[in-house]
């Protein structure tokens, strides 16, 4: 009987995608609370109602296979968490600065610890508010650096090219890090806002922090060098407060045109976004990347060939880990794809080489929580 157990234990080891020095596959799953995507299903629940969602979330989880979950903790400037700096997120209550009667993310790390899933600190660093016309708290930063917010549609955004913006993120994530038993902090993909009918590409209102910050450099490379320098910062910090605790990004899946040269570029991170997550790879600002590919494998934007760019040492020299999030929420909507086809990027993620640490994160929890199309049993079964 011990030896059947050890026999299995061995090929488990195997079979699973472990690395060779046995560090475990990294297995999570995104939690959005803007617009109360996920948690809480709506503002103004009570707390007891709210501690039941998230030991649903947890659970879920670990009966997945999951070892961690990506908990959106500010998403518009605000806290799912006491916050000394800003104030309590409006979806939670409804209200911004009114609190909901307990610590969501206190309780989601309690609960986690209990499952067996580490908690990650997901961080939105520019968006100031996602609907202007909602009521902003009198502690809100919109109200502290007025002159670095900026209108776009219906939104508020920071500008990252004024220097107290990227010292008050900083600020935030110190503060989350020294007093949260977070395992890590991740950024999304959300720098320069997206174009979009109401935000031209390359419009962003920056032109007075540009005068005044940005030399004799191209604006392009000024507005790269901003989001780099809060890259940078953000991991220098975390290293700090924390040594042990991981820095990620998760940006948009492909870089730019021609990287790679056989999928089709649907935006230019690069020159729309002015993010430079090559360079991240390169310096070694992240622990790892989580790239959004959200299409299709062998599409005109195919997962493998995404997946084995990323990875691949010319980009990578490192061999940081790239956990690919996978749209597990395009199992519904129009999308409608079949579940195999999410077993299949599972199983391409254990595959592509190099696997240094392998792992994945998949956005985002919903589909889990109602087991679409039988998805809780795909990713269980995921190695």
């Amino acid at each position: 009987m011990i030896f059947r157990v050890v026999v299995c234990c061995l090929f488990g080891l195997v079979v699973s995608g472990f690395p060779a020095d046995g560090a475990e596959v990294f297995k999570a799953a995104w939690v959005a609370s803007v617009y109360n995507l996920n948690f809480p299903s709506r503002p103004g629940l009570s707390a007891e109602a709210q501690k039941a969602q998230i030991r649903e979330i947890v659970e879920t989880a670990a009966h997945s296979g999951l070892n961690a979950l990506m908990v959106q903790v500010r998403p518009e400037s605000d806290a799912l968490y006491v916050s000394r700096i800003e104030p309590w997120s409006r979806f939670l209550t409804g209200t911004q600065g009114v609190g909901p009667g307990y610590d969501p993310l206190e309780y989601f790390i309690q609960e986690g610890h209990r499952q067996g899933i580490a908690i990650h600190a997901w961080i939105n660093p520019y968006r100031a508010a996602a609907n202007i016309s909602e009521a902003r708290a009198g502690n809100h930063v919109s109200r502290q650096l007025g002159d670095a917010v900026h209108r776009i549609g219906t939104l508020l955004w920071l500008d990252p090219g004024e220097p107290a913006v990227r010292e008050h993120v900083v600020k935030v994530v110190r503060d989350i890090l020294e007093r949260y038993q977070v395992a890590g902090v991740i950024l999304d993909d959300y720098f320069y806002p997206y174009p979009s009918h109401s935000f031209s590409k390359g419009s962003f209102p920056d032109h007075v922090f540009y005068a005044r910050y940005g030399g004799n450099t191209d604006l392009g490379d000024w507005r790269r060098q901003n989001i780099n320098r809060l890259i940078s910062e953000l991991h220098d910090t975390i290293k700090a407060v924390r040594p042990g605790a991981l820095f990620g990004v998760s940006p948009f899946g492909i870089y730019r045109k021609g990287f790679p040269d056989n999928v089709q570029v649907e935006l230019d991170q690069y020159q729309d976004l002015y993010a430079d997550p090559v360079a991240w790879l390169k310096n070694g600002w992240v622990d790892y990347l989580s790239p959004q590919l959200y299409w299709r494998d062998r599409s005109a934007q195919s997962f493998s060939a995404l997946l084995q760019w990323w990875r691949s040492p010319l980009i990578n020299p490192r061999e940081i880990p790239i956990y690919p999030s996978i749209a597990i929420d395009r199992l519904g909507g129009s999308y409608g794809w079949p579940s195999s086809e999410i077993a299949s990027q599972l199983a391409l993620e254990a595959t592509i080489k190099p696997r240094s640490s392998g792992g994945f994160i998949l956005w985002n929890v919903g589909p889990l929580l109602q087991n679409k199309k039988g998805i809780e049993v795909v990713v269980a079964k995921s190695r």
